[in-house]
């Protein structure tokens, strides 16, 4: 029988002898050191199709549409960043700033934002955002206790009344059956910090029933108020009475009066862990804090009602003595108007000393001159490196960066902690860094398929180079891009290619999912 020359092509076409095998995947990463965030690392592969990893391991026969070489690279799970300030990026009309370049090019593929009190009531609205503008990367967000206290109290330094506090109770619960992760707070922060324990615990249950997580900067990092050893207790006591997770965020002692108490906050939460309480910590890897010379300097007794009362403070004659002493014992606990940095605004890269050596004044009056046109961003340079050693060597202290404008934890705060405490001072391993950096965080915080690379998870991953990964960032240029990552993939795409950008936005919104029966 005569076979026509078109059915013969046909059948030809659909042979697999002597053909290429069709591809399975879309992207493979071959020939690295994996490192999977939950096991010994081992040289290998990773290939994905669409947005999820369908194979892991070494010498993978699977066929791609595109081959990555990572041999003498670190594959890794994308970094989870889970304390930055990176809302308002992410809610950028600029598609450029919301593809988060400092992040990308450090290897961070999952933000959290909201933090310190400041997330927004309307949950839902942001995180409907990347329907119509897409971001970089995947993000999570807090409720903000910050938030709604001014919403229902104001700037007043007052408790809430029963039906103030109810109403506090419902944005709770309302941000929570929107898909917030959980509650957050600043209580070093005004209005927050005019709170008292039992209203916090109220206000924390509310995201305790919906299955949510406790995250705060604590009421006191130095000797401010409390002192650091008792705004951990708040915290221990807020896990206690509402059986919910708690971290603390960015942990440090900060100021010379808690310099070496590490050890001693350490054994308390370690105590409190094996006493059933489920808490955690996370850290970024920097010796100077960031904040503004209003948190920095100013009494909490002189911000009750917000700037325009501190302002009318500042012009009253009998105010004047007791304000400027106390602004005083605050800069002596930061060690000094050499160690304030002052990052926007006019006198940008200057310390407080020369700033005042410019204006012919003294280091308060100065501060107060500039807080009255604006209340400057500062860094501030407070921590000891014995502290921030004994911090991150603890299993339950993940990676953060608390990225905030005018600090280079912005830039570089994974890529710093790899090159100094990693491969320079050798604090941790490098695995411990990886898994801190993604698997310990995805567990705790129950982001389901992120942290791992393992078939059926979400494909985010970043390829870097062991040599070079370094932050380049500095105090003086704190916008300066991280050296040394390759590639990294959010969901299946390559959002960095050959150390570049590509401008793909294929991150997403990642609700939590409130318990059931909790929510209308």
């Amino acid at each position: 029988m005569k076979l026509g020359a078109a059915l013969i092509a046909t059948l030809l076409a659909g042979c697999s002898i002597g053909a290429a095998p069709a591809p399975v995947a879309d992207l493979i990463i071959r020939g690295g050191t994996v490192y999977t965030g939950d096991a010994a690392p081992f040289t290998g592969d990773v290939a994905i199709k669409d947005d999820r990893i369908v194979a892991v391991g070494p010498n993978l026969t699977t066929a791609a549409t595109r081959t990555i070489d990572a041999k003498g690279m670190i594959v890794a799970p994308g970094f989870i960043d889970p304390h930055t300030h990176a809302g308002p990026w992410l809610a950028s009309a600029d598609p450029q700033t919301r593809l988060i370049p400092a992040f990308l090019l450090q290897g961070v593929t999952t933000a959290f934002i909201g933090n310190d009190g400041g997330g927004s009531t309307d949950v839902a609205k942001v995180l409907a955002s990347p329907a119509t503008k897409p971001v970089g990367l995947n993000f999570v967000t807090y409720v903000g206790f910050g938030t709604i206290r001014e919403a229902v109290i104001g700037s007043a330094n007052r408790a809430p009344t029963p039906a103030e506090l109810d109403r506090e109770k419902a944005l709770v619960a309302k941000g929570m059956c929107e898909g917030a992760i959980g509650l957050s707070t600043g209580l070093f922060y005004a209005p927050q910090s005019f709170s008292k324990t039992d209203e916090v615990i109220a206000l924390s249950a509310e995201a305790a029933k919906r299955g949510g997580y406790y995250d705060s900067h604590i009421r006191d990092e130095s000797s401010y108020t409390v002192g650091l050893a008792a705004a951990i207790d708040e915290i221990i006591a807020i896990g206690r009475a509402t059986g919910m997770p708690v971290h603390v965020s960015h942990i440090k002692a900060l100021g010379v009066d808690v310099q070496g108490q590490a050890p001693a906050i350490i054994a308390k939460i370690d105590a409190a862990r094996a006493a059933g309480v489920n808490i955690t910590a996370s850290q970024y890897p920097w010796s100077a804090s960031g904040t503004s010379l209003v948190a920095s300097l100013v009494p909490l007794w002189a911000q009750d009602g917000g700037t325009a009362a501190l302002i009318k403070r500042f012009d009253t004659p009998a105010l004047q003595t007791k304000l400027r002493a106390d602004m005083t014992e605050n800069m002596r606990k930061r060690g000094g108007p050499a160690t304030l940095l002052v990052t926007e605004g006019q006198y940008r890269g200057k310390y407080l000393s020369q700033i005042a050596t410019a204006m012919k004044t003294d280091p308060i009056s100065a501060a107060i001159a500039l807080i009255r046109v604006h209340d400057s961003a500062t860094v501030s340079f407070n921590m000891s490196e014995a502290d921030i050693a004994a911090f991150m060597r603890q299993p339950w202290v993940m990676t953060d960066s608390d990225a905030s404008g005018g600090h280079p934890r912005v830039w570089g705060t994974f890529a710093r902690k790899y090159a100094k405490y990693v491969v320079a001072d050798k604090v941790i391993s490098l695995r411990d860094f990886i898994e801190r950096s993604s698997s310990v965080t995805a567990k705790w915080f129950g982001l389901a398929g992120r942290g791992e690379l393992k078939t059926g998870n979400f494909a985010d991953v970043v390829v870097f180079d062991p040599k070079t990964y370094a932050a380049r960032a500095t105090y003086e240029q704190a916008t300066l891009p991280a050296a040394g990552v390759r590639t990294v993939v959010v969901n299946g795409v390559v959002a960095v290619d050959k150390g570049a950008l590509t401008g793909k936005a294929a991150g997403r919104a990642l609700p939590h999912v409130p318990t059931r029966g909790t929510c209308p």
